[in-house]
């Protein structure tokens, strides 16, 4: 299911055509968010005779309860770039959230040992995905690049910039299936051209929330 869940986004993503935020990462660009129908607003108008009536706006699943009753599901937002000390890997399905984790101890553990501070939350691009598995950048955000450089298994880089829409998962790793898929499926409704990778930003610290309690933001790149 995990291997489809991600394959699908991106594979998926590519046939429609197809790093908790920080500080500046991604202002919102959405339209309307948090508007909704009061009472005593004129209602929509019925669609003309003969004509199909509009689909749905794609919805959340089911067991993910938005945090604020204006929370968007596909928010159009707008990644700022950022700097990033990351680490790079490959991982089976089987052990996704396993060599996230391991990628972002190494990290937290150099980061500590420079005296230097996150400027955001921890951050997964996934650079690609195949059936058996992934490959990814994990780390976190720093205000400026370490000096010397680190070397090894670390690198610098940058986080994606540009637009994206934004979406939020509440619940356990494993329990992103149904967010994926109902990413994937709005993308497809909408014909979005989307690019090859998408952003995962962890708002509860992934190495201490217990995994029914994380908030991972998820960004999808548009071209």
């Amino acid at each position: 299911m995990r291997a489809r869940r991600f394959v699908a986004i991106v594979a998926g993503i590519a046939a429609v055509l197809l790093w908790h935020s920080g500080p500046g990462w991604a202002q919102g660009q959405g339209q309307g968010q948090g508007q909704g129908q009061g009472q005593g607003a004129t209602p929509a108008a019925p669609p003309a005779a003969g004509q199909p009536a509009a689909p749905p706006a794609a919805a959340p699943p089911a067991d993910q309860v938005p945090a604020t009753a204006g929370e968007v599901f596909g928010q159009e937002v707008t990644m700022e770039p950022g700097t990033i000390v990351y680490v790079s890997g490959k991982a089976s399905w089987e052990r996704a959230f396993e060599a996230i984790q391991d990628a972002l101890k190494t990290v937290s553990a150099y980061l500590q040992k420079q005296g230097v501070s996150p400027s955001g939350p921890a951050t997964t691009v996934y650079t690609a995905t195949d059936d058996n598995g992934f490959s990814f950048r994990a780390g976190f955000p720093v205000a400026k690049a370490p000096d010397p450089a680190p070397t090894g298994d670390l690198a610098v880089g940058q986080t994606p910039a540009g637009k994206a829409l934004k979406y939020v998962h509440r619940g356990s790793y494993d329990s992103m299936d149904a967010t994926y898929e109902a990413i994937t499926n709005q993308l497809d409704d909408k014909g979005l051209d989307a690019q090859d990778q998408f952003v995962e930003v962890y708002v509860t610290d992934p190495l201490t929330t217990p995994e029914d309690k994380l908030v991972i933001e998820v960004f999808v790149p548009l071209r």
